[in-house]
């Protein structure tokens, strides 16, 4: 399964009384593969505001994205979470609804070992028989699945990608100088997208692309293509968009300042649930002058 260079975490958009916008999900996603040129979508994902959507609201998302989707991306659920047997459910009711892969984070919050991530990985993905992409991002779970986990993990036939959202480049150089030649490495930060091509990553898993995605397409394919210096000047023309969308005053946590770069873009998707807060004028003034920069 080749899930593409470029997957868009997405958004779940919601109405004013914060309940799902169906109507908007459709919207968006056709956004994301006609506009924005997404490879894949995660549906359900951190971005996704996955904590505070029921189980019910997930699979309804999930059927959503496929049937909007109609094959033209791959939807890839994310079901994982600090629970085995709940990630277990999830998957399987996922594979039911006819997604093309799921996005398992490592288990947070309880901090197994790493017998224990590798168990609870293995468990998971012997309990499907869709593509399973892992998700390493050590400062939201409170640990780190170490190379040497994920290159065992790479041995079960259907674990074929990770996602590793952290910069520690001789991790991920580990995994790619090591991992089965079918297994992708994807950068989980927009900022590292071109630093981890450069040691052999795949591609990125974006947040950013819901709103630069056809230049997220360009830098990607500009170094694959061997055009490492017009890469680095994609790179360098993106980066504020980059930083600006994780670093905004006060550092505003995913995804309330992507959500408001989606409503500049003519693509409303309402606002978050808490514990997140909208942004404040002074962030929403910074966003808005990100994007006219």
């Amino acid at each position: 399964m080749d899930f593409g260079r470029v997957i868009t975490a997405m958004v779940t958009p919601f109405d004013d009384n914060l309940q799902i916008d169906w109507d908007g999900a459709r919207r968006l996603i056709d956004y994301l593969i006609e506009e924005q040129q997404s490879d894949s979508l995660v549906i359900c994902g951190t971005t996704g505001e996955s904590p505070t959507l029921t189980e019910e609201e997930k699979l309804e998302m999930f059927r959503v994205a496929v049937d909007q989707a109609k094959g033209r991306v791959n939807i890839i659920a994310g079901t994982g979470s600090y629970d085995t047997a709940h990630t277990i459910h999830l998957t399987k009711q996922a594979e039911a609804i006819g997604v093309n892969g799921v996005l398992l984070v490592a288990p947070y919050y309880n901090r197994p070992s790493q017998e224990g991530i590798y168990e609870h990985f293995k468990a998971a993905a012997q309990a499907t028989k869709l593509p399973v992409m892992l998700y390493n991002i050590p400062s939201r779970t409170g640990i780190t699945v170490a190379a040497s986990t994920t290159l065992k993990l790479a041995q079960l036939p259907n674990v074929v990608a990770t996602k590793e959202a952290h910069s520690d480049f001789d991790l991920i150089s580990e995994l790619t100088s090591n991992a089965p030649e079918s297994f992708k490495v994807y950068s989980g930060d927009d900022i590292l997208t071109l630093p981890m091509l450069s040691v052999g990553a795949y591609g990125i898993v974006s947040v950013a692309s819901h709103v630069i995605g056809k230049e997220m397409q360009q830098l990607v394919g500009a170094y694959i293509g061997g055009e490492v210096r017009q890469a680095a000047e994609w790179h360098a023309k993106l980066r504020p968009i980059f930083n600006g969308l994780f670093n905004c005053p006060h550092r505003v946590p995913n995804p309330v300042p992507v959500k408001y770069a989606l409503g500049l873009h003519g693509v409303p998707v309402g606002g978050v649930r808490l514990p997140l807060v909208p942004a404040t004028e002074q962030e929403a003034g910074f966003i808005r002058e990100l994007f006219k920069r």
